[in-house]
Order: structure tokens, then C-alpha cells, then sequence
């Protein structure tokens, strides 16, 4: 297996190592954002707005069940780094082997329950009349489309964990261009209306995931599976469920938080809604760093840990803190300053007079968000490595966290406080998870062995193939 597609995060200097893996995620990440916004575009310019409001009411069950299943590929992933840092290679395959059966079969259930439930789960969502056929529309296919997702997203895990966070990055530029291509196609040539939106994200994941496969089959000489490996087994599959199923809980209970908190601010007006959506459109770019720092310290952990170096675990953590907190300085001068600007970026079509009432509150909402990112950086920092660490079920007790301040912060506090109260309330659920994740984190840190006075190995490790 060539090094040019596999990179050995337990040797060498952890500083660049991190910021090498964590580069091309973060470049991801960005453009799936932009690529988020171009999309929006086509669907309100060229369908109007109740099919823009139909598609965007369904974010948030979107966010749900796609981030349930996002976080089960993830968590199934951390096995494969941690066999990889062991070199233990027939373990790897065997964790390969297992993680085929159990995806597709979670991908099945998932699909049924929800394509079966969809017109239920809008009705329960409240969502509006004029705006139902169209979310339907397009729900049905993001649902239908949840075994594609699954395909994407379970071999990019694993090719990240085996190091190399560049080609998954290629696919998914490649995987947002064609979004968009086939939105244009599907939309404006063959007037498909939301339902070509839907089609556009559902073939543009499945020749992803495809695209992952060849390459898999012909780069990674160590993941040609015999057929003794796709033997379902009890300890692996049990592993890998008590890894994936906690991640995947963890990322649907953050969602639930969020839905509390957005039914809250739905009671203050249209006003505070649209300084909130443009607020969060700009954190969503701003934040992008520390969910890829979160990503790279999942797989680094994990890989370390396997080659049985838990000091470079912590070291990787220390060099993380630095990089994030010198980015939460700039970040936070850059949207003191030109909050309100960026906010108005995302006001489509606001006039002088509301711009004036709203620009106002969106940066006030930013500025409160950024001057708490310290505590978001670890958030997913210690909550990304102690999953790395093997200790799922602790980091979901941190999403637990997360869920109940934001729940208590718009159930009890938005109705008496206003907007104070939804500007803080992210900030007091990131605060509150990280009274979980330090001690938590030390704890499973001395669990596999961590001792501050042992100093890091340095030494070399060939990967045999």
C-alpha cells in the first residue's frame, strides 16, 4: 500500500500532521457550505418563494435523520483508525467486513420508517399548507436517497481513517458541482420543480459513494476483503454498534436541542427569525474550522491509541488548542467588525428599513456566538477524541448536555427574555458540555494509559501491507 494514499498519523510532529489532515476537510466543508447557498438560490429564483419556504421547512427533521445516520458512519469509522495504529490489518478488513452488513441494514430501516412517515412527520412539524406538497416533494427523495448517503459516508470514513482526508474532499467538490448541475438540469430544462432538487442530491451521493468504491478497490491493496472477512460477527458487529449507534444519537439529540430552540424563536416574530437564519448562515461558515478540527482529532486519536501512544493523543489535543484558539481571536475581530455586513449578504431581498431593524440583532447574535468559540473548540476537540478514544457513550452525555440547555434556554427563558436569551443560549449549551468533556476526557485518557510524566515516542513505525 503506496504512502501516497495512506498517511501515519503516529509518527512525526503532531502540529503539522493535524493541520496537514485537517486542511482538506476544512476545504470540504466550506465549499459544501457554499455549494448549500447556490442550491438555495436555484430552488427560490427559478421556483419561487413557497417552494423555497417548502424546502427549507424541512431542515431541521433533515438535520435529524441525516446527522443520526452521519454520525453512525462516522462512529463505525474510528474502529478502522484504531486496527490501522495497531497495524493489525485482518482486524481492519474484519471491521470492514461488518460495517458492509450492518450499514446497509441500518440504511434499509431508516429509509422504510421515514419514506413511510414522511407525510406524518410534516404534518407533526405544523408545516404550512401552501408550502406541504413542496417540502413533501422534496423530503420523500432526501429520505429515499438515505442508503446513498450511507454509501458516501461510510467509505469516506474509512478513507480518512486510513489518512488520507484529500480524496474524499475531491469527491465531495466533485459530488457539490454535480448537485448543482443536475439542479440546473432537473429545475430549469426539465421543469422537475422541488422534486428535481431532491433527485439532483440523491444521484449526485450515490455516484459519490460509487466513486469512493473504485477507488477503494483499486488504492487500498489492505481493504480487498476475502470471504471469510464479510462474515457478520458478534464481537465485531457489537463493537462497531457501540461506537456508531452513541455518535449517531449524540448528532440527532444536538438536532433536537435546535428544533426546541427554533420553535421558541418561531414565537418572536418574523423579525427575529430572519436576523437568526442570517446570523446562523454566517456561524455555520465561521465554525467550519472546529468541526474539521473535531474530524481530525477523531481519527488521530483513534490511529494513536491503536499504536499504543495515548502521550501523543494528549499532544495532539495541546497543538489543537493552539490553532483553535488563535483562530477564535481572528474570528471574533473579523465578525465584530463585519458581522452585520456578512449578515447582509444572506437578506435577499430586505429593504433599507428592515435591514436597519435586523442587521443590528444578527450581529449582536454573531458577536455573542463568537465570543464564546473558545468553548465550542472544545466541544468537539474533547468530544471527537474521546470518541476516538473508544468512549462513545460519554461523548453523547455531552450532547445530552447540549439538548437540555437550549431546550430550557426556549422553553423557559425566550418567552420572558426575547432575544437576549436566544443569543445565549448556544453559547450556554457549549459551556455546559464542556463541564462533561474535561473530566471526562481525563478520565478515559487515564483509561488507555495516559501518563503526563511519560514523554511521547518519536520513533519511527514502518506500516507493513
Amino acid at each position: 500500500m503506496s504512502e501516497k494514499h495512506v498517511k501515519d498519523l503516529t509518527v512525526g510532529s503532531p502540529m503539522k500532521l493535524i493541520l496537514s489532515f485537517m486542511l482538506p476537510l476544512l476545504f470540504g466543508m466550506l465549499f459544501q457550505q457554499f455549494y448549500n447557498m447556490v442550491d438555495t438560490v436555484v430552488v427560490g429564483k427559478f421556483l419561487g418563494v413557497q417552494a423555497l419556504a417548502g424546502v427549507g421547512s424541512t431542515g431541521s427533521i433533515s438535520f435529524l435523520v441525516l446527522g443520526l445516520c452521519n454520525g453512525v458512519c462516522a462512529g463505525f469509522a474510528i474502529p478502522v483508525a484504531l486496527k490501522f495504529g495497531q497495524r493489525d490489518y485482518d482486524g481492519l478488513r474484519k471491521f470492514v467486513g461488518n460495517m458492509i452488513w450492518l450499514g446497509a441494514a441500518f440504511a434499509l430501516v431508516v429509509t422504510l420508517v421515514t419514506t413511510l412517515l414522511c407525510r406524518s412527520i410534516l404534518g407533526w412539524m405544523h408545516t404550512p399548507d401552501d408550502a406541504f406538497s413542496y417540502a413533501y416533494d422534496y423530503i420523500l427523495l432526501i429520505f429515499l436517497g438515505i442508503p446513498a448517503t450511507m454509501l458516501y459516508n461510510l467509505l469516506s470514513g474509512i478513507i480518512r481513517s486510513l489518512g488520507d482526508s484529500k480524496t474524499p474532499l475531491y469527491f465531495l467538490i466533485f459530488s457539490s458541482l454535480l448537485n448543482v448541475a443536475l439542479d440546473l438540469a432537473f429545475i430549469v430544462a426539465l421543469r422537475m420543480g422541488v422534486a428535481g432538487a431532491g433527485l439532483a442530491t440523491l444521484l449526485s451521493q450515490l455516484i459519490s459513494g460509487l466513486l469512493c468504491l473504485w477507488y477503494m478497490a483499486r488504492h487500498f491493496p489492505i481493504l480487498r476483503l476475502k470471504r471469510s472477512d464479510l462474515r457478520p460477527e458478534t464481537y465485531y458487529a457489537g463493537y462497531l454498534l457501540n461506537m456508531g449507534l452513541p455518535m449517531g444519537l449524540q448528532y440527532s439529540i444536538t438536532a433536537i436541542g435546535s428544533i426546541l430552540l427554533q420553535t421558541a424563536v418561531n414565537g418572536l416574530g418574523s423579525t427575529v427569525m430572519a436576523a437568526m437564519t442570517a446570523g446562523n448562515k454566517v456561524s455555520l461558515l465561521a465554525t467550519c474550522p472546529y468541526d474539521a478540527m473535531g474530524s481530525t482529532a477523531a481519527t488521530f486519536a483513534g490511529q494513536n491509541i491503536g499504536a499504543g501512544k495515548p502521550e501523543r493523543v494528549h499532544r495532539g489535543v495541546l497543538d489543537s488548542t493552539v490553532i483553535g484558539i488563535a483562530y477564535s481571536a481572528v474570528i471574533f475581530v473579523a465578525l465584530y467588525f463585519w458581522g452585520g455586513t456578512l449578515s447582509g449578504l444572506f437578506l435577499d431581498s430586505a429593504d433599507a428599513q428592515t435591514a436597519a431593524v435586523i442587521l443590528p440583532l444578527s450581529r449582536k447574535y454573531l458577536v455573542t456566538f463568537a465570543a464564546f468559540y473558545v468553548p465550542l473548540l472544545f466541544v468537539n476537540l474533547l468530544r471527537f477524541t474521546i470518541q476516538g478514544l473508544g468512549y462513545s457513550n460519554l461523548a453523547v452525555a455531552a450532547g445530552v448536555m447540549e439538548m437540555v440547555a437550549r431546550g430550557v434556554f426556549g422553553l423557559c427563558l425566550v418567552p420572558y427574555l426575547g432575544f437576549d436569551a436566544v443569543c445565549f443560549a448556544s453559547p450556554a449549551a457549549w459551556i455546559m458540555a464542556d463541564a462533561f468533556l474535561f473530566p471526562a476526557y481525563f478520565y478515559c485518557m487515564k483509561k488507555r494509559g495516559y501518563n503526563p510524566k511519560r514523554r511521547p515516542k518519536t520513533s519511527a513505525v514502518k506500516v507493513k501491507t
